[in-house]
């Protein structure tokens, strides 16, 4: 019988390195990431992980903020200066700033501990998707039953087109852009209003009430458009 020893190789698991200096967890997630399809690199140190980020080639990091050499969002910075590879946050801290600060340093996302297995998971596919799309030059995001041309500049709703104004659209398109992502007040200001408007959140507030009453079927309870309390917010991708 002949074997054939060029059979099409299956492409590896996608490598998720895992910064965290809790024992606890990091067994945890030792142990979960690989039944749900992924292999594991660790380090317990900001500068475990630097070497690692740039040794190993993750295409994701799960970055606790409190290191013992250094702080996560000082990792997160680091890593922004030569790589966009995926960041999500896992942290203890709760605070609102802790998690601003680490978002405009260039993560991805961000979990507070405790936090599920599913959502966690779930994170991890959303920024896969969004980083192998990033160099697609996609320029259609689809997500439920909306569909957003960003090229186009035409937002339709179960097939029918919405009529936007020009500044609804250039939010929109801001989080269409960074779909599944959390996109803070101070990205969204910056990218629409320019840097003079930073502070101006109330801006925001206007107009994703506006977008939400065009473009979800119970404003008050959003499924498309979500808020992240002091943070930012994040278009939804189902």
């Amino acid at each position: 019988m002949n074997v054939n020893l060029f059979a099409a190789e299956t492409a590896p698991a996608p490598l998720v390195l895992v910064v965290e200096d809790e024992p606890q967890l990091m067994r945890l997630l030792r142990a979960t990431l690989p039944t749900h399809g992924y292999r594991v690199a660790e380090a317990s140190t900001g500068g475990d992980a630097l070497i690692s980020a740039q040794t190993r080639v993750p295409e994701l990091v799960l970055l606790d903020l409190g290191l013992p050499d250094m702080d996560g969002t000082q990792v997160t910075r680091r890593i922004r200066e030569w790589s966009g590879l995926p960041i999500i946050v896992i942290s203890a801290r709760g605070q609102e700033r802790d998690k601003v600060d680490a978002l405009d340093a260039g993560a991805d996302d961000y979990l507070t501990k405790p936090f599920g297995t599913g959502e966690l998971l779930a994170r991890i596919r959303v920024a896969l998707r969004h980083a192998a799309r990033g160099g697609s030059g996609e320029t259609v995001v689809e997500t439920g039953d909306l569909r957003i041309d960003l090229e186009a500049r035409v937002v339709c709703r179960r097939g029918e087109e919405v009529h936007l104004t020009r500044t609804q659209f250039r939010v929109l398109a801001v989080l269409a852009r960074q779909a599944g992502k959390v996109v803070t007040h101070r990205q969204l200001l910056r990218e629409v209003w320019g840097l003079s408007s930073l502070e101006d959140n109330h801006y925001l507030r206007i107009y994703m009430a506006q977008l939400r009453h065009k473009l979800e079927d119970d404003p008050a309870r959003p499924r498309y458009l979500l808020t992240e309390t002091g943070v930012g917010y994040r278009l939804r991708v189902e």
